[in-house]
């Protein structure tokens, strides 16, 4: 691949994805969704307009990367540690019910355990990102339904990363037992616990250090180097690198300089993780979800879509508190986004899941992601501001 195909690809990528993604956020949607629709209109399976090459898989890879480090950054340790009973028991139950639905509902369909693994993970997914948009804009973030969920979600992308190293590594072996889960799990808990704690130690002593220095850009570089040495411990010790990368955000979120590399780290994102999302929605194929043909992929995105939303209102029956609403934390905790979409693309490239189920699994965490913004303003809407519900 000449260097200028590249460069024509990328062309092509930022543009639509900008596009498509600011038609999105007009209509009150969030942006991902315009990214996803972006790389299928572009993709192979409509226009053909780009093809995934190695060079633009290298910086899907990296924009994930940095998205995770990004989800780190903005999950502070305080809030994780202040999440309380009320939101750790939502975020279990919000997890625990959608992996089991997944798990028997693609068994169910013939699946295989390795599969239907996968479909149950992919399930457990929340995207913090698309709640929270919701709740900012309503001004509703100081709600008490929403401290839960916010909570819960926090909780819910560290048990949501361990989850990820789990089938991940059970990909690798090719099989489900209880002995491999459970070394897996350890791993990455133990990986997780190590790195933040050796990080919490050292980060502030480092960025105390990197604040006498003039060179132009050297708390960017030093912090992306952080994040991608962790990001390759972690692959080198059988993990995923988002995992490392995640941690990595975790760490640095502690410091002092923490809003500065977040400001920094935002145009890097801007340029980056668009390229991810474009190239998970290239890989999927329309014609698989024609209605009017013999492939059942369009009728199995929406039994996933249903399944994936309905197992997600399991956590609004976790709410035991006094004056919290249980609907809007059991809708505020459906939206799969981005987080679904890492799972499903991790499933394909690991070989696990195949690209018609792929491309069903897509569509239903763009419809989960599309159903709870509308879903939550209805909600609020029928209680002013300031006043709670049972």
């Amino acid at each position: 691949m000449e260097f200028r195909d590249l460069l024509l690809g990328l062309v092509v990528v930022w543009a639509t994805a900008k596009i498509a993604g600011e038609a999105m956020e007009r209509i009150g949607q969030a942006g991902v969704l315009g990214e996803l629709l972006a790389g299928v209109l572009i993709g192979p399976g409509v226009f053909g307009l780009v093809h995934e090459s190695e060079p633009l898989h290298a910086l899907a890879e990296l924009g994930v990367v940095i998205l995770l480090f990004e989800v780190g950054l903005a999950s502070d340790l305080n809030d994780l540690r202040r999440a309380g009973a009320q939101s750790v028991v939502v975020a279990v139950v919000g997890m625990v019910v959608p992996f089991a639905v997944g798990f028997v509902l693609l068994y169910g369909l013939g699946a295989t355990p390795l599969l239907a693994t996968f479909v149950g993970a992919t399930f457990t997914a929340t995207s913090v990102g698309v709640t929270a948009r919701v709740l900012a804009d309503l001004g509703r973030l100081q709600d008490p339904a929403a401290r839960v969920v916010l909570g819960a979600a926090v909780v819910d992308d560290v048990l949501g990363l361990i989850v990820l190293a789990v089938v991940t590594g059970i990909a690798v072996t090719g099989t489900v037992s209880v002995t491999s889960v459970a070394l897996i799990s350890s791993k990455a808990i133990v990986f997780l616990l190590v790195a933040i704690a050796l990080g919490v130690w050292l980060a502030p002593r480092l960025v105390s250090w990197l604040g006498r220095m003039r060179a132009r850009g050297t708390l960017l570089v030093s912090c992306v180097v952080f994040a991608a040495a962790l990001a390759a411990g972690a692959d080198l010790v059988g993990l995923a690198t988002i995992v490392g990368a995640f941690a990595a955000g975790l760490i640095l979120a502690t410091t002092e300089r923490r809003v500065h590399v977040e400001e920094q780290i935002k145009p890097i994102a801007d340029l980056l993780v668009p390229v991810f999302f474009v190239t998970v929605g290239m890989k999927v194929q329309p014609a698989l979800l024609n209605p009017f043909g013999d492939n059942p992929q369009l009728a199995i995105a929406v039994i996933l879509a249903l399944a994936a939303t309905a197992s997600k209102l399991a956590a609004g029956l976790a709410v035991y508190q006094r004056g919290v609403r249980r609907w809007p934390v059991a809708v505020g905790m459906v939206p799969r986004g981005e987080v679904g979409l890492i799972f499903a693309g991790t499933g394909l490239s690991a070989g696990v899941i195949a690209e018609d189920l792929y491309s069903a699994l897509v569509l239903a965490v763009m419809l989960t992601t599309f159903v709870a913004p509308p879903w939550l303003k209805a909600l609020y809407g029928k209680t002013p501001a300031g006043e709670t519900a049972a």
